[in-house]
């Protein structure tokens, strides 16, 4: 999947708001208001969910219109559908800085420079982020702490980083 094609999660559909067909979206953008300005917002297939027309704040995100929804009953039957917009919508980030939806694909290396797979899904479960492995030699996926100690080194632009894996309980620490 190239870049421009990725979908980003920025939203998901809290239900109707109110009588006249107005739709709470719980926001996972930095700016809530921002919503709007992305575009139609599509389901995870890529086809349109939502335009939102209007906004304004709510506790969790916005609430507001959209062009699909005239009625409560039409937002509530969304309710828990998760919005995206495609990567290509959003800017480029600074030297620095990445989104995490361009670490899926990126190959994930030990410190022999072996393949041990690639980045499947960037998870989080409440702590820090998880990257979710898919192992080269093929099996189940693993996950690998996305932090400076089990990802060290990070080569967006060659396609790899480099994989520190904890120790697991009951494994002996390397000499």
């Amino acid at each position: 999947m190239t870049t421009d094609s990725r979908l980003i999660l920025v939203g998901q559909v809290g239900g109707g708001f109110g009588v006249r067909g107005e739709v709470r979206v719980t926001a996972f953008t930095a700016d809530p208001l921002a919503l709007t300005a992305y575009g139609p917002l599509l389901r995870a297939d890529g086809t349109v969910a939502l335009t939102l027309t209007s906004t304004r704040p709510d506790k969790n995100g916005v609430v507001g219109r959209a062009k699909e929804i005239t009625s409560k009953e039409q937002a509530d039957a969304l309710r828990g559908l998760k919005l995206h917009v495609p990567r290509a919508r959003f800017p480029e980030p600074d030297e620095d800085e990445f989104y995490l939806a361009d670490l899926l694909g990126v190959q994930v290396r030990d410190m022999g420079g072996a393949v041990m797979g690639t980045v499947k899904s960037v998870q989080n479960f409440g702590a820090d982020d998880m990257l979710e492995i898919a192992p080269a030699a093929g099996g189940p996926t693993w996950y690998l702490p996305f932090t400076k100690e089990a990802t060290p080194e990070l080569h967006l632009a060659d396609g790899w980083l480099l994989a520190v894996p904890p120790t697991e309980v009951g494994e002996r620490e390397p000499d």
